[in-house]
C-alpha cells in the first residue's frame, strides 16, 4: 500500500519529502527533468494536481513523469473532478479547516465511486488551511478562511479531532506561494498534542526551512513553488532526511 510505504519511508528518513507538480503551471518537459531530479535526490514521492480547475490536459504532465520517476505518484485533488486512475493513491481531503460541507463530504461522496471503481487507494487526510487570511489559492476556491496561528490552540484542537476521526494524516497548509512557511513553534505544538502523522507544505522556500520544520515534528514536507522557480528538489531532500547510517 502506497500510504503504507510513505509512512515507512518517513520512519525510517525522518521526514519525507514530497514534490508537488501543477500540470497547469508545469509545461511536460519540465515535468520530465523534475522527475528525473526527483529520482536522482530520493524525494520520496510526487504529488499531482491542482487547487484550481484544470485548464489544460494533465496527461502529458503525468505520462513524463511516470517516465522518468520510481517512486510513488499521489493525486493532490482540488475537486472530485481530477480524480484519475494512473496514479498510485490519491490524499483524500477533508477541509476540517472550513465548514462549508461541499469540502468536508460533497466532493468526497461524488469521488468515492470514482476510486472505488479504478481501484485507487485513498489515504484519508485532514485538510487544515492554517496562517494568512488571504490563504491562498485553496481559500478562494474554498471560500474557506484559515485558521489563526495564533493561538496554536485551535490548530492543535483541528489535528487532534482529525487522529480521533481516524485520518491517516493532517495537512498543515500554509497556502501555494506562501511567503514564508508556518512556524516550527506551531508544527512542535501540533505534532506534540496530536497523535497523527504531519504533512507541511507552504511557503517552504530554503532547506534550513525545510529542516527547522523537519525537527519540529513534520513527518512530510510538500515543496512545489520553489521548483517551478528554478530551484533544485536535492537540497531539500538532503536538508530533511536523516544521515544514513554508517556501515562498519
Amino acid at each position: 500500500m502506497t500510504a503504507r510505504k510513505l509512512l515507512d519511508a518517513a520512519e525510517r528518513r525522518g521526514c519525507a519529502h514530497l514534490v508537488l507538480v501543477d500540470p497547469d503551471r508545469t509545461t511536460a518537459p519540465r515535468a520530465a527533468e523534475l522527475a528525473r531530479e526527483c529520482e536522482a535526490a530520493g524525494a520520496d514521492g510526487i504529488l499531482f494536481g491542482s487547487s484550481t480547475p484544470l485548464e489544460n490536459d494533465p496527461a502529458p504532465v503525468m505520462r513524463a513523469l511516470r517516465e522518468n520517476y520510481r517512486g510513488p505518484i499521489v493525486l493532490f485533488p482540488g475537486s472530485a473532478e481530477q480524480v484519475r486512475a494512473d496514479v498510485d493513491a490519491v490524499l483524500f481531503l477533508s477541509l476540517l479547516s472550513g465548514r462549508d460541507p461541499r469540502y468536508l463530504i460533497e466532493e468526497q461522496v461524488a469521488a468515492a465511486p470514482r476510486l472505488l471503481a479504478a481501484g485507487v487507494e485513498a489515504i484519508p487526510t485532514a485538510y487544515l488551511l492554517v496562517g494568512s487570511d488571504e490563504g491562498g489559492s485553496v481559500a478562494l476556491v474554498t471560500g474557506t478562511r484559515p485558521l489563526p496561528i495564533e493561538p496554536a490552540s485551535d490548530v492543535v484542537a483541528h489535528a487532534q479531532a482529525a487522529a480521533c476521526l481516524g485520518f491517516t494524516l493532517a495537512y498543515l497548509e500554509a497556502g501555494s506561494g506562501a511567503s514564508a512557511p508556518l512556524p516550527a513553534s506551531l508544527v512542535r505544538r501540533v505534532a506534540d498534542a496530536a497523535p497523527i502523522a504531519l504533512v507541511v507544505g507552504g511557503g517552504i522556500r530554503t532547506p534550513d526551512q525545510a529542516a527547522a520544520l523537519a525537527a519540529a515534528g513534520a513527518r512530510f514536507l510538500v515543496t512545489g513553488t520553489v521548483h517551478e522557480e528554478g530551484l533544485a528538489v536535492r537540497p531539500f531532500t538532503e536538508a530533511i532526511h536523516l544521515p544514513a547510517p554508517v556501515l562498519s
